[in-house]
C-alpha cells in the first residue's frame, strides 16, 4: 500500500528522483562537505514541507527522492533547494558572509523524473549509484575485451 499524503482537500503521492551538479560539475561535494550537504538539504526540506525520502551526495553531483506536495512546482522546489543551499554552502563551507552575488555553486539545470510505480528500483539506484560509478570507471580503465 503506498503511502498517500493528504491536505485539506488533495490526496496525493508525488515522489520524483532530481539530480542536480555543481558548477562546471568540479568534483567538489566530499569529506566535511559532503556530510553537510544531507544535513543542509534535509533541513530545507523540511522547512518547505517537502519530504526527502532519499539522497546520496557523489563527488560531482547530487541524487535526491523527494515527495513534493502538488502546491509546489517541482521548479520552484529544485530553485529553492539550490538556491537557499548554496547560500548556507558558501557561508558554512567557502567562508563567505555576506555578499553572494555572483558566487556560485550548483550549476542552472537540474534532470527531474516522476516516480511511479517502480519506487523500490530508483530507490535502489540511488543507494548503489556509487558502486556502479566506481564499477564504470574500472572498465574504462582496463579497457573493451578483445574479441576471442
Amino acid at each position: 500500500m503506498r503511502d498517500w499524503q493528504s491536505q485539506t482537500h488533495v490526496r496525493w503521492h508525488c515522489r520524483y528522483h532530481l539530480v542536480f551538479v555543481p558548477k562546471y560539475r568540479h568534483k567538489v561535494i566530499y569529506g566535511n562537505l559532503r556530510k553537510g550537504i544531507g544535513a543542509i538539504l534535509r533541513e530545507l526540506c523540511q522547512h518547505q514541507g517537502v519530504e526527502l525520502i532519499e539522497g546520496h551526495a557523489m563527488p560531482d553531483h547530487i541524487h535526491l527522492l523527494v515527495s513534493i506536495p502538488p502546491k509546489f512546482s517541482v521548479a520552484n522546489t529544485v530553485g529553492m533547494l539550490k538556491g537557499k543551499s548554496a547560500i548556507r554552502i558558501h557561508r558554512e563551507y567557502l567562508g563567505r558572509k555576506q555578499n553572494f552575488t555572483g558566487f556560485h555553486f550548483w550549476a542552472r539545470g537540474y534532470c527531474v523524473s516522476t516516480v511511479g510505480l517502480e519506487e523500490s528500483v530508483i530507490r535502489e539506484y540511488i543507494r548503489n549509484q556509487e558502486q556502479e560509478e566506481k564499477r564504470q570507471e574500472q572498465l574504462q580503465f582496463w579497457g573493451p575485451l578483445p574479441p576471442s
